[in-house]
């Protein structure tokens, strides 16, 4: 097939990883004899410094022009004023929003050889395989109003979490869908006892899970989940919830792969392009030195195969071929190794060719 893939390598480690994964995904495409076309944008904090804003409407149409959109990362110590009235995450978020994008896939899965990564005992992580589906376009992250002012001589910041019906439900029904390819367990995660929206949240959760009766549903509160999530990851099978929360929610869960630069992900909406990216931040310390753990970003592309190409045998392989590499010794300095960000991609390669 044919495809045109955005790359928006970002600031910080967000080229050397999106690097990485378009060297993989061209060596997936010469295996398989697809043909993907890479076009380059900026967001983030390089627009900022060369645009004066975080996304640029050319990158906005470039992105929306293409099959699928492969990101690094955005922000970092040099755009970090918090009076700034523009940041390196705004262009992100705009950027889901205006594609549509509601829902974030973040899935969680030891690699059997990096247990001992991981701050948990390892017979904590046996049979861990999680997927979490975050609400990507509401909340408090977009509601509004959202800002400061002064009342009575003092400053008040304000937040706004809004949602409506549509937006919980949307994702839901997601959350059911890809359980049902799963153990079938949805665990939807909110804060019915104080918040009014996650009130609204559970009420349309039973609703959705009457719909989808083959499924088991199981409401939690989420500091119960954020507890589960270390004490018992293995319980979960998809865990389902809004904005803030899942945000939150799957960085705790990286300490169950051992390292946050495992963890890829994938934003995606009814139609159009996804973004593909990895969970990680953009590492400012560790940029241009060759170090960054390019995994997250390789299983990100996994995910764009699966999620946007509809290329599931490519995208299985891809995954055994990391698979492969990290059993090989192909693993960075966060995992336990000594390999730099090209190495450990040329081992992914190198995997896949003889898979």
């Amino acid at each position: 097939m044919r495809a045109k893939i955005a790359v928006l390598p970002g600031d910080g480690v967000g080229p050397e990883v999106t690097d990485a994964a378009v060297r993989v995904l061209e060596a997936i495409a010469s295996r398989f004899g697809h043909q993907f076309a890479f076009t380059r944008h900026l967001i983030g904090g390089c627009s900022i410094d060369a645009h004066g804003v975080a996304l640029t409407e050319e990158t906005f149409e470039a992105c929306k022009g293409s099959n699928a959109v492969l990101l690094g990362a955005v922000g970092g110590p040099k755009w970090d004023d918090p009076t700034a009235k523009v940041r390196p995450e705004q262009g992100l978020l705009a950027l889901r929003k205006k594609l549509g994008l509601f829902a974030n896939l973040r899935p969680v899965k030891p690699h059997p050889m990096l247990i001992e990564m991981s701050p948990l005992k390892p017979e904590r992580l046996r049979n861990v395989d999680v997927m979490v589906v975050r609400e990507l376009t509401g909340g408090l992250y977009f509601g509004k109003p959202q800002g400061r002012d002064l009342v009575n001589g003092k400053v008040r910041a304000v937040d706004t979490m809004e949602y409506h019906e549509y937006e919980i439900r949307r994702v839901l029904e997601l959350a059911f869908q890809l359980a049902r390819g799963r153990r079938k367990r949805v665990t939807s995660v909110d804060k019915a006892n104080v918040l009014e929206t996650s009130r609204l949240w559970r009420q349309t959760a039973s609703a959705v899970g009457q719909d989808n009766s083959d499924i088991a549903l199981e409401h939690m509160l989420v500091d119960t989940a954020s507890m589960r999530l270390v004490t018992s990851p293995g319980s979960f099978d998809v865990l389902v919830t809004e904005n803030m929360f899942g945000d939150i929610l799957t960085d705790e869960a990286s300490v169950l792969a051992g390292s946050i630069g495992m963890l890829p992900s994938a934003s995606v909406g009814n139609k159009g392009p996804g973004i593909f990216e990895p969970i990680h931040g953009s590492a400012p310390d560790i940029a241009g030195a060759g170090k960054a753990n390019p995994t997250g970003t390789v299983l990100s592309a996994a995910m764009l195969l699966r999620y946007s190409l509809q290329l599931e045998r490519e995208a299985r392989a891809l995954e055994q071929a990391v698979d492969k590499a990290i059993a090989g010794g192909f693993r960075t300095i966060d995992i336990g190794g000594t390999m730099g960000t090209y190495a450990v991609t040329d081992g992914i390669i190198n995997s896949l060719e003889l898979s």
